[in-house]
């Protein structure tokens, strides 16, 4: 692996994943590090819906990720992305050896609620962030989502034979991101890694994924609720896996042009996190409701491209990482009470 890689932009960079990477980075390789970020979604008023009953976890939460910049000594740039000019000043002082696009509105029911909002901060600030790219020709590492697959109809699906069939706004957005980012390439000659998460989970997150609301939820004694049978499956993958994989598609200046999923690599059942959940909180109760029309039927992703071409392994399986999380977040819940 080549590793002269020195200096990293991050664009929406306090995040979930964002601001994980920005710590990881820093503390494993000792980068310039330097986020890009409006803080227009990470904030407050990205919790307004009656349905979040505790808006205190998620101020501590937002809070922590600051604390956390601050303290590792990450250059935090408050820059709105969807400006191009402002963005492309920053980005020329900051003369970054890789980029990682990561601004996005991360979920798909919000999407699917507000696609104005997820279209001007996904597409907007990634077609800004590819334009100053092209000048410079500066590696853009776009983070993507399985939900561009669509329905896996019980289908391993990989990166290759499998043709994107997204459902909804937000996986269709995903995929217009990856066609933006191929076409740069195919006209300017622009390196890029497109990286394909799944069902992420992991510390300080606030993007009321199913992982995340499970724990919220069970905590303050509030029944978990699932949206199918619970034998639907995922391939859960805890944060560390996915920086590790973001990590080696970085600092490898010989990987490019290349889409990668970076998962667990094999699908569970929602009902075996919830075992989980029970394990951690015997007394929570189970709701089961109605499937969501727009949620496809999803599965396991190969990650045997990234093996191969990044030396990627997943290491966290939903017992070790799901168990690690829920003890992150009962220390923290008890610590802000």
């Amino acid at each position: 692996m080549t590793n002269n890689i020195k200096n990293i932009a991050i664009v929406g960079g306090c995040g979930f994943i964002g601001h994980n990477l920005a710590l990881s980075l820093k503390k494993n390789y000792d980068l310039d590090v330097n986020i890009i970020d409006s803080l227009s979604v990470n904030n407050l008023l990205s919790f307004t819906d009656s349905e979040i009953t505790n808006k205190e976890l998620y101020t501590s939460i937002l809070n922590e990720r600051i604390r956390l910049i601050n303290k590792n000594g990450i250059n935090l740039r408050i820059i709105d992305a969807r400006n191009y000019h402002l963005l492309s000043n920053e980005l020329t002082k900051i003369k970054p050896d890789v980029i990682v696009h990561l601004a996005a509105v991360s979920h798909a029911n919000k999407s699917n609620k507000d696609p104005h909002t997820t279209f001007d901060h996904s597409l907007r600030t990634l077609e800004n962030t590819l334009d100053w790219a092209r000048g410079y020709n500066t590696k853009v590492v776009y983070l993507s989502s399985s939900m561009i697959y669509g329905n896996f109809d019980g289908k391993v699906v990989d990166e290759t034979n499998t043709v994107p069939k997204p459902i909804g706004i937000y996986g269709t957005l995903k995929l217009c991101g990856e066609l933006m980012v191929r076409s740069y390439n195919q006209v300017f000659n622009l390196p890029y890694i497109i990286i394909r998460p799944s069902a992420l989970y992991g510390e300080r997150c606030v993007s009321r994924r199913v992982g995340q609301i499970f724990i919220e939820n069970a905590i303050q004694g509030i029944s978990l609720e699932i949206n199918g049978t619970g034998e639907e499956k995922l391939d859960f993958t805890y944060i560390d896996d996915l920086l590790r994989g973001i990590t080696l598609s970085i600092m490898n200046n010989e990987v490019k042009n290349e889409t990668f999923n970076i998962t667990y690599g094999q699908g569970r059942k929602i009902n075996e996190m919830i075992d989980l959940i029970k394990s951690e909180f015997p007394s929570v109760k189970v709701i089961y409701k109605n499937k969501d029309k727009l949620t496809p039927e999803r599965g396991t992703l190969s990650n045997n491209k990234a093996n191969k071409i990044l030396n990627y392994k997943s290491q966290y399986s939903l017992e070790e990482g799901y168990i690690k999380y829920i003890k992150w977040y009962k220390d923290f819940w008890r610590n802000i009470k």
